[in-house]
């Protein structure tokens, strides 16, 4: 059912969207791109991909986000021995005390949260990992032929580990496909750096306040859809994603770097994220920056290099960075 929300509920959400970031900002310093990039893709309703070395606050800051969003929480470990029942829950065996009537109950893993995150996803074995996979893509699970409905909002935020990668699971290219964003997390500036320690050394514990409901969330959620886009605009996002395929792009670096290039499916989530971008900065209408900033988290797992680009180290990043250059622009902007 699509709710009609009037002009002050609008400004209402969108001043509530202004005071999520400032709550989650008493706990994090810094990391305002990878901030953005978390409510993006929450708002576009997506999943997220992060990679960041040990001790970036991956897991404080999407815990932070659960806090201010008044949504429940779950973390998963991933280890090489979880198994899928582990994330999606299993059927135990339970007498009726009335009756002594025996029947299995379905008991729900801590995949059915509002916002659960995976921790480590490429510690654990294919099997374990394709559990996620309906789960992100329906908001459903099937267990013993019955289907079970997650609660929505519904967000998965999966961590990996840039280092230590031997015995590790690197996820296949389909399932990279299904996250929305693909989000890398850097060290702090120096100024970042000295204040953590000083915020973290202390007595002093920020106290982080609900500001935005799960109902909200979907409501806001319904609004990104209705964001404006130029034409121009989706044409050379279109443009952009066909851009990064060898056998489509004029670029002759992609050609000599590119093994495959994004799919449709990138383009859908370009301009999604664009809205997204959009209203989250208090636009109705997706500008030119909204696109060439969302190219890289968009498109960075889904352009996979060949063995020359990898010996040479060129990244899907320094690809969508020439791209952006070399595409031509609307003419109408």
């Amino acid at each position: 059912m699509t709710l009609v929300l009037t002009a002050t509920k609008i400004s209402d959400l969108l001043q509530k969207l202004s005071l999520l970031k400032q709550e989650i900002q008493k706990v994090i310093v810094g990391q305002d791109e990878v901030l953005e990039e978390l409510l993006v893709a929450l708002l576009a309703g997506g999943h997220c991909l992060l990679e960041g070395v040990p001790g970036l606050a991956k897991t404080l800051m999407v815990r932070t986000l659960s806090q201010a969003l008044h949504l429940s929480f779950r973390r998963i470990q991933f280890t090489p021995d979880l198994m899928p029942t582990d994330i999606i829950g299993t059927e135990i065996l339970e007498e009726d005390p009335v009756t002594g009537k025996r029947l299995f109950i379905f008991t729900k893993g801590p995949l059915f949260a509002n916002i659960l995150l995976a921790d480590e996803i490429n510690r654990t074995p294919p099997k374990t990992q394709s559990a996620l996979l309906e789960a992100m893509q329906e908001f459903e699970v099937t267990y013993a032929g019955k289907t079970y409905h997650l609660d929505r909002p519904f967000f998965i935020l999966a961590t990996q580990n840039p280092i230590e990668q031997a015995g590790t699971y690197p996820l296949p290219e389909a399932q990279l496909d299904r996250f929305l964003l693909y989000v890398k997390i850097g060290y702090p500036s120096e100024k970042e750096e000295i204040e953590i320690l000083s915020n973290t050394t202390g007595i002093k514990k920020p106290a982080v306040n609900a500001i935005v409901s799960g109902e909200e969330i979907l409501q806001l959620q319904g609004l990104v859809r209705e964001v404006t886009i130029n034409d121009d605009l989706t044409a050379y996002a279109g443009q952009l994603v066909r851009a990064t395929r060898p056998d489509t792009t004029t670029a002759n670096y992609v050609k000599e770097w590119v093994r495959w290039g994004a799919g449709p499916r990138a383009g859908q989530a370009l301009i999604l994220t664009a809205k997204a971008r959009a209203l989250l900065h208090g636009r109705y209408a997706v500008t030119e920056a909204d696109i060439h900033t969302m190219a890289y988290p968009v498109l960075r797992h889904r352009i996979l290099m060949n063995f020359k680009a990898d010996a040479e180290r060129i990244t899907p990043d320094m690809v969508t960075a020439t791209l952006l250059k070399v595409i031509e622009r609307p003419k109408a902007l």
